[in-house]
């Protein structure tokens, strides 16, 4: 480890306490710096208003993703075999890096860096990752997934709804799915079917303004507003045979991916715990109550240690899930005790933010509410904490509690 990389590491992320950042290499630690950079550039400036009128500044954050080149940079390839991912250490801080600023931030780019470009991946061969999966590093596309649906969310393995008839060389989709992050905006969509002929579930590359498709966005959400949750109705969608992801044939080729998107999700937990911290500490050390600084108080103190507490042992979990990924030994149970794990962890840290800051608390200037209200969000999706504990506990007992 360079001196270099050490300064770099502590500089970006001092609520890294034990140093994992450390781990990264020096084009990699600058590669999210230029991010910092292109995301207070572009998206601060707009970020507020943009929540409060529940409107994704897309253009914003695709123009800072692509000029920071987060995803296809070259210093995230050298000496690597794997051409289309950066290493999973990198992953856990590029999320902590948008997570830190904004949860919708990191919200959007896993549903489109995340679960959209990793069903392309493992569901698509070589022609297909070349097709969809160049544009999407690139963001000269915006990608989702489209599995969820109206009456169906943790039960989706075997009470997905949305049919796909094969006709000669094109596929037939009908159907409904809903809470389908940046849906209305997608160039194409990854929607997941049930063979009417074999009742498997396949995937699908909708194109977003494909005959038959409408979105409509989910209203009046309480957190994650920049991020348009789409509902969407398909009715005799078209789609080539060419279109098809080949090596999605089944529901356990879909949990295949969540086992990655979940680890993203604990990483997203991490880095909002991250920023409510960071949030409440800046207030803390600046504003006078009783003549004195509010961090200079016994019990904002313990708080504020809590909360540093709980930020490094989300980090442990996730560079730990990352290390296992990265050798190729990832599975759910990790995954899910994970994002159990860290969920839980920022859910109190969001509180303690905000209870903190008091009055400010509740204000966007302060930022802990963008990052309290986003945790609920957050809490909830890629499995949620009910879903992961019985994944958990299924490995501890040997017995499945699903229904």
């Amino acid at each position: 480890m360079s001196t270099k990389v050490e300064q770099l590491a502590k500089e970006l992320y001092p609520e890294d306490l034990f140093g994992y950042a450390t781990g990264l290499t020096e084009g990699e630690l600058n590669v999210l710096k230029h991010l910092r950079e292109e995301l207070e550039a572009r998206v601060r400036p707009v970020l507020i208003d943009s929540y409060e009128k529940a409107l994704l500044p897309r253009e914003e954050i695709l123009g800072a993703f692509a000029a920071a080149r987060i995803m296809d940079h070259p210093d995230l390839f050298k000496d690597r075999e794997n051409k289309w991912k950066a290493s999973e250490l990198y992953n856990t801080f590029l999320y902590l890096e948008m997570a830190r600023f904004d949860p919708s931030v990191a919200t959007f780019y896993t549903v489109h860096g995340g679960l959209g470009y990793n069903t392309i991946l493992i569901g698509g061969n070589d022609e297909q990752r070349e097709r969809f999966a160049t544009k999407v590093r690139q963001f000269k596309a915006q990608t989702c997934f489209a599995l969820t649906e109206p009456d169906h969310g943790s039960d989706i393995a075997g009470g997905l709804a949305t049919t796909a008839e094969r006709r000669g060389d094109k596929w037939i989709l009908n159907g409904e799915k809903r809470w389908i992050g940046g849906a209305k905006t997608a160039d194409f969509i990854p929607v997941f079917a049930r063979d009417t002929e074999t009742k498997k579930i396949k995937c699908f590359m909708v194109k977003g303004d494909a005959p038959g498709l409408s979105v409509e966005n989910v209203e009046h959400k309480i957190a994650l507003r920049l991020v348009n949750n789409g509902h969407i109705t398909l009715k005799d969608v078209e789609v080539p045979e060419e279109d098809r992801l080949v090596n999605i044939n089944g529901y356990g080729d879909v949990a295949k991916i969540f086992v990655f998107t979940r680890a993203d999700v604990a990483h997203i937990a991490m880095g909002t715990a991250a920023g409510a911290f960071n949030a409440a500490l800046r207030l803390t050390t600046t504003r006078e109550q009783f003549g004195r600084k509010l961090a200079g108080f016994q019990l904002v103190q313990e708080k504020l240690a809590r909360m540093q507490a709980n930020v490094v042992s989300a980090i442990a979990y996730s560079v730990r899930i990352a290390e296992i990924q990265e050798s190729g030994n990832e599975v759910m149970l990790n995954s899910s005790l994970a994002k159990l794990h860290n969920a839980l962890r920022m859910r109190e840290t969001v509180a303690l933010a905000r209870e903190v800051c008091g009055g400010n608390g509740i204000t966007l200037e302060t930022e802990v509410a963008r990052f309290f209200t986003d945790a609920e969000a957050i809490y909830t999706y890629e499995g949620t904490h009910e879903i992961n504990a019985m994944i958990v506990a299924r490995e501890l007992t040997g017995i499945g509690a699903f229904v």
